[in-house]
């Protein structure tokens, strides 16, 4: 072997926006005890970060993380120059794998009482970041790769106060569609996952530590319970893997059976 190559690893690599915490702390942690390599990113928390970069690692996968914040677009050239950098000096590969869309905050608020600024602060977050950086990326994205967007069950049902939070998703789950047929040609799949209610911090934490809006939820899903983070980062995992390369354009609900 030339001096000059590198060993590539036999393991996948996953991108993951937003996977300090919630549902992508999850996702992260369902990957890497399946085998794959993380690169997340953070946004405030880097104590929290770091900790689950140790959390992986002593899972026997590499970790790193990044500050990223995914509405500020014009950063995303600096952290695709760190991420190449990453790729070949740390995890020793030229391209990612996996790249799961999630970072984003919640908004809970009546349609006639949310302003402009609310709405255009989910827009950056929820569908004009997501669309760049993937963008973006697609120079580091292996051919034969998966791409996961985060959308929500309240793109399919109507919940008062979650309008303005509903249209980002809803465009998001068009997004997947158009970037799953114009991709389709290097092989990489392009797919949304919708998730139900969940336990989480997200939005205040409203559904976990809200006993009747827990309740509700609970009596509303087939499933009898309100989801926890465990179940969507099984489905992070199991999306995210070679098992799932025959799958694309599609809307995977997480929601144990939420409004049937």
């Amino acid at each position: 072997m030339s001096e000059h190559i590198k060993p590539q690893s036999s393991s996948k690599l996953a991108l993951i926006t937003g996977g300090s915490r919630g549902l992508g702390r999850a996702g992260v942690l369902a990957l890497a005890k399946q085998g794959t390599d993380i690169l997340f990113t953070y946004l405030h928390n880097e104590e929290a970060a770091q900790s689950l970069v140790a959390d992986i690692q002593a899972l026997g996968r590499k970790a790193a993380c990044v500050q990223l914040d995914t509405r500020k677009t014009d950063s995303f050239g600096d952290f695709v120059v760190t991420v190449g950098g990453l790729l070949s000096d740390y995890f020793n590969r030229d391209g990612i794998d996996f790249l799961l869309n999630n970072a984003g905050a919640g908004l809970h608020k009546d349609f006639v009482d949310t302003t402009e600024a609310e709405f255009d602060d989910l827009y950056l977050q929820h569908l004009k970041g997501p669309y760049f950086l993937t963008q973006a990326l697609l120079e580091h994205l292996n051919d034969g790769g998966h791409i996961l967007n985060v959308s929500s069950g309240l793109a399919r049902f109507s919940m008062p106060g979650a309008s303005a939070y509903a249209v980002m998703k809803g465009g998001v789950e068009v997004m997947s569609r158009y970037m799953a047929k114009e991709l389709g040609d290097r092989g990489i799949s392009v797919n949304t996952l919708a998730p139900g209610a969940i336990a989480t911090d997200f939005n205040g934490g409203t559904v976990r530590d809200n006993e009747a809006l827990n309740r509700f939820v609970a009596e509303a899903t087939a499933k009898g319970r309100v989801g926890e983070a465990s179940d969507i980062g099984d489905v992070i995992a199991q999306l995210l893997s070679v098992r799932s390369s025959w799958i694309t354009g599609q809307r995977i609900e997480a929601s144990g059976g939420m409004f049937l």
